[in-house]
């Protein structure tokens, strides 16, 4: 479960990199952002639950 979280932080910075380096891609960062802070957030809680 851990190994598909950190993927998916992974893709989600890639998408917030190309927003930001790519001109009128800024929505995909922008959506990157918030993937990443939820997927961070979900991982965050699924990791404390387990103790």
């Amino acid at each position: 479960m851990l190994a598909l979280i950190g993927f998916l932080l992974v893709v989600w910075l890639v998408f917030v990199v190309l927003g930001f380096v790519v001109k009128g891609l800024v929505w995909l960062a922008i959506i990157g952002i918030v993937l990443f802070v939820a997927t961070a957030g979900w991982g965050w809680l699924k990791r404390n639950t387990r103790a």
